[in-house]
């Protein structure tokens, strides 16, 4: 019988894994994921790639043959994720073919220090581009106020792009513009943009984590017997799913407007919702809570090993991601008014996301020159 993230298949939804490592690649475990757990994408971010490298001696031989060329610093750390993307581009080649470009996708991001950097995202989007010389590699581009025109000139050049780091519906909105914009000067100059996919990565998790705190700090306020106490504590854990399937009704409403229609006529695909962040922080909710409640038609969910492995162990298996969307709105008005400014503090995640990331960069790149020092040392 097939994997519970096969069958998603089914419901629309296509299952990414938000994980990449060498040892991974080479021992035979990613590939066994793709042929008989569902997994038919990859996503990568400084993160997941500061935990690789930074985790063991795996990448020493290939760091120590790289260094030799000449390489350190960024540069060094850029080789290194390309070999590795490119493995993964390789692998899931048969994945791109049979589903048209649609999946078999693998992501690589634009370095975190350029969230704030217009010119240097398109320039290191389109060198990555040319880089990673795969037609089935993402460029990540995070959805910052200056990451936006970049996401509009690299899709009009007719580069794949993965958005990240969405959290409002405010900036998602600005995000599917931004990709609407480069379809449309892409194809007002008569060039094709049937192979052109994007994906939007809306941020799940970190919103419950986020909102809940607030929650614990408003409750905290109040006396034993307030009556706002009940409706504040049964709101726990219900912002994140609720802020998703808000997106995802937009999403529905700009990709099925007039507006896409002739880019659809002229082969243009929708750009998908991704749900990152989808491993649950909180020991008390499900541990497949943001798989179960956001499957629907047209979706990614890409999961943290931990994640894939637990859904294809319990997970649900039916389209919820449009259920309750009046209970969605109502959490938006309620929160609110009961102290917890629920689109304020969305709104803070964006920027705490880009400094988490630049982080697990610098902390790479620290990593990096020890062990570039430690080789050169060893050879005197």
């Amino acid at each position: 019988m097939s994997s519970r993230a096969e069958r998603l298949a089914t419901l629309g939804q296509s299952v990414w894994l938000d994980f990449i490592r060498r040892s991974h690649l080479t021992s035979g475990e990613f590939d066994r994921l793709v042929a008989e757990a569902g997994v038919v994408g990859v996503t990568s971010n400084p993160t997941i790639f500061q935990q690789a490298i930074g985790g063991g001696s795996e990448y020493d031989a290939s760091i120590g043959r790289l260094i030799a060329t000449g390489l350190s610093g960024p540069g060094l750390f850029e080789a290194l994720a390309i070999e590795d993307i490119q493995d993964a581009c390789d692998r899931l080649r048969t994945v791109f073919e049979r589903t048209n470009g649609k999946d078999g996708r693998v992501s690589i991001e634009v370095s975190p220090r350029l969230a704030a950097d217009t010119a240097g995202s398109i320039d290191e989007g389109r060198r990555l581009h040319r880089s990673v010389a795969r037609a089935n590699a993402m460029v990540k581009v995070p959805a910052t106020a200056e990451g936006l025109p970049a996401i509009t000139q690299l899709t009009a050049e007719g580069v794949c792009v993965n958005v990240t780091l969405i959290f409002t519906l405010a900036r998602y909105e600005e995000v599917m513009d931004a990709f609407l914009v480069g379809l449309e000067r892409r194809a007002a100059k008569g060039l094709a943009i049937d192979a052109i996919h994007s994906v939007a990565s809306f941020f799940v998790s970190r919103v419950d984590s986020k909102v809940d705190a607030a929650i614990d700090a408003a409750l905290a306020t109040l006396p034993a017997g307030a009556s706002e106490r009940a409706e504040l504590e049964s709101s726990k854990g219900k912002a994140a799913v609720a802020n998703a399937r808000l997106a995802y009704a937009r999403f529905r409403g700009v990709f099925g407007s007039a507006r896409f229609k002739p880019l659809a006529a002229r082969g243009a695909h929708v750009q998908r919702p991704l749900w990152a962040s989808t491993s649950t922080k909180n020991p008390a909710y499900p541990d497949t809570l943001y798989v179960d409640e956001l499957i629907g038609a047209d979706t990614v969910n890409t999961m943290p090993l931990a994640t894939l492995n637990a859904y294809n162990d319990h997970g649900a298996l039916e389209p919820r991601i449009e259920r309750d969307l009046d209970g969605a709105r109502r959490l938006f008005e309620r929160l609110p008014a009961l102290g917890v400014p629920l689109e304020k503090l969305i709104g803070q995640l964006e920027g705490e996301g880009v400094v988490a990331f630049a982080k697990s960069y610098d902390a790479l790149l620290a990593t990096l020159e020890q062990k570039r020092a430690a080789m050169a040392a060893g050879t005197r």
